[in-house]
């Protein structure tokens, strides 16, 4: 079974090379795709000096930056034609931790989709500050109630994700960015019939680089969660 971790980056230069070091240390057997976003600190150079140690480290350099989503997107393409069974999403700075891989995989083979959860078994985050963790909460919330989500975690960004989920969803019709790329994938996924399992894991705030979250993020967001459910009201009015 042929398994892929895509990681975005973009002004990840210090960071890149300890997640890559810590996933290949999991011995799993795993694919390592980087999409870096043009990075101005040159993100990309770090990872052209890892691949010349490790055969499974590849790179994505795109033109401009075009964010998190379209990053995953260039991911997901990469996936399909390269016939991969499993896609990991995680992020770069270290907010989620690469040992909880192995906890995705073991529920991978029973759930097409399976996500690590910030909000199984209580608020599971550390480092943020309150005001961060009420804006991601009700956040959740806001997408849950909006869009009938049974998903406790619906803008977490760490997730094991079956190829024929990728193949089922059509993701070149995603535009959205950020929060809301997270919850039309898994709101694809629910239309589809494909049952999502959430599995508890700790998030740690970055202690390296600046955070990507932005105020046009969060419009996006606000935005697009309504126009998902209206646009699936209306394909079924068709």
């Amino acid at each position: 079974m042929k398994k892929l971790v895509i990681i975005p980056t973009y002004n990840e230069i210090n960071n890149i090379e300890i997640i890559i070091n810590k996933i290949i240390k999991l011995d799993l057997n795993l694919d390592i795709l980087v999409v870096d976003d043009n990075s101005p600190d040159k993100t990309y150079e770090k990872v052209q000096e890892i691949q010349k140690k490790y055969k499974n480290i590849f790179l994505i350099i795109n033109k401009k930056k075009s964010g998190i989503g379209n990053a995953y997107i260039k991911g997901f393409e990469y996936a399909i034609s390269n016939n991969y069974n499993k896609v990991i999403q995680i992020d770069a700075d270290m907010s989620h931790n690469p040992n909880d891989i192995n906890k995705l995989l073991d529920y991978s083979d029973s759930y097409k989709l399976v996500i690590g959860s910030r909000y199984i078994d209580g608020i599971r985050i550390i480092n943020w500050p309150l005001s961060r963790l009420a804006l991601s909460y009700f956040a959740n919330l806001y997408a849950k109630i909006l869009t009938g989500l049974k998903i406790n975690d619906c803008t977490g960004g760490f997730k094991c994700i079956d190829i024929d989920v990728l193949k089922s969803i059509n993701i070149n019709n995603i535009n959205s960015q950020g929060y809301s790329f997270q919850i039309e994938i898994n709101y694809r996924a629910h239309l589809n019939k494909y049952e999502v399992k959430e599995v508890p894991i700790i998030f740690t705030d970055r202690t390296i680089g600046k955070s990507k979250m932005s105020k046009k993020i969060i419009l996006e967001a606000i935005i697009i969660v309504p126009l998902l459910r209206l646009k699936n009201i209306f394909n079924l009015l068709k």
